[in-house]
């Protein structure tokens, strides 16, 4: 057999693997990492996807929480699992966001995942503890410049949305502030609350209670336009600072050597899911509506994009690997 033939050969194998792969998927349960923890949104997004997959796939899809380190810990688990399709990640802007600012990454954004299907954009809120005298936006930045220094703002790790989204608001508004992060979601409504700190940039959902409570008080929304939850809050583009807009990539990926079959099948059934009306209302209730006219190239190109922006922007803010 010449080498061209075994050549030949060895595809039409591989590609005999994957189909088999792909036909009798899943055999067993899925795995769905979800680099945050309980209860937030890309938590809730991942785990109503998941109900509904379990009921189509007669197996079960066990969403598993592995918070910590700005999505690292879990993402990182993701790409390092074998490409066959029973462990797939929950990615948000902060998965793409956080290598970048490791010396020694655990993973490469680029190299080592591959993008599924999108599952919705969030918006976020700019919130701020009660002991903040600022009852509006304008108000927030003037009280901002007269405490150089002095602010802080809350996040669940460097590198995360949380941290970034805030860090655009600042350069935006020419406020100088520090970032404290904290271990979890109750940890930083526990710091707001006391007003240890003096704001954060969430996702919206996340802090209704709060808000309807009158604990904390809401100033923006860094949407392009304002959030239904919310509807009498302000965008920030509204509020003058169009140059602080900026929404949260929620979508599922795996491992980069996931054959084009199965990545094909998944973004597939992820499609199907996402038009349920329970998914979409739990979409919705996190802020967000399912991309379900998004294709998984397109969206393999909007984190690309993504990865650009923040790779150029990142040293503009001051924010260097470590």
């Amino acid at each position: 057999m010449t080498t061209l033939r075994w050549v030949q050969a060895g595809f039409l194998c591989v590609a005999i693997t994957a189909h088999a792969q792909t036909s009798t998927f899943p055999a067993r349960p899925v795995r769905v990492i979800v680099p945050g923890s309980v209860g937030t949104g890309m938590d809730n997004m991942g785990r109503s996807l998941a109900q509904v997959l379990t009921e189509v796939y007669r197996q079960q899809v066990i969403i598993d929480n592995r918070a910590g380190a700005g999505s690292l810990i879990g993402t990182g688990i993701v790409a390092g699992a074998a490409p066959d399709g029973y462990t797939l990640g929950v990615a948000s802007t902060s998965s793409i966001v956080a290598p970048l600012l490791q010396a020694k990454p655990p993973y490469d954004p680029l190299r080592d995942l591959v993008q599924i299907a999108l599952l919705s954009s969030l918006t976020s809120v700019l919130v701020v503890a009660p002991g903040v005298p600022a009852k509006n936006v304008k108000e927030f930045i003037a009280y901002g410049k007269a405490k150089p220094g002095q602010l802080n703002f809350a996040s669940i790790g460097a590198g995360s949305a949380a941290h970034l989204t805030p860090e655009i608001f600042n350069r935006a508004a020419g406020i100088d502030a520090v970032h404290v992060p904290f271990k979890s979601v109750a940890d930083v409504f526990a710091a707001m609350v006391a007003t240890q700190v003096h704001y954060l940039i969430w996702i919206s959902p996340a802090s209704l209670p709060m808000l309807k409570e009158g604990r904390l008080r809401a100033m923006a929304v860094t949407s392009s336009k304002r959030y239904a939850g919310l509807p009498d809050v302000p965008t920030v583009a509204e509020a003058g600072l169009r140059n602080a807009e900026v929404e949260t990539m929620i979508g599922i990926v795996g491992p980069v050597k996931l054959p084009k079959t199965m990545v094909s099948r998944l973004y597939g059934d992820i499609a199907s899911a996402m038009r349920q009306p329970a998914v979409k209302e739990a979409f919705e209730r996190q802020g967000g509506e399912p991309a379900i006219d998004v294709s998984q190239a397109a969206y393999a190109a909007k984190w690309q994009a993504e990865y650009e922006v923040y790779r150029r922007l990142l040293p503009e803010l001051g924010l260097k690997p470590q």
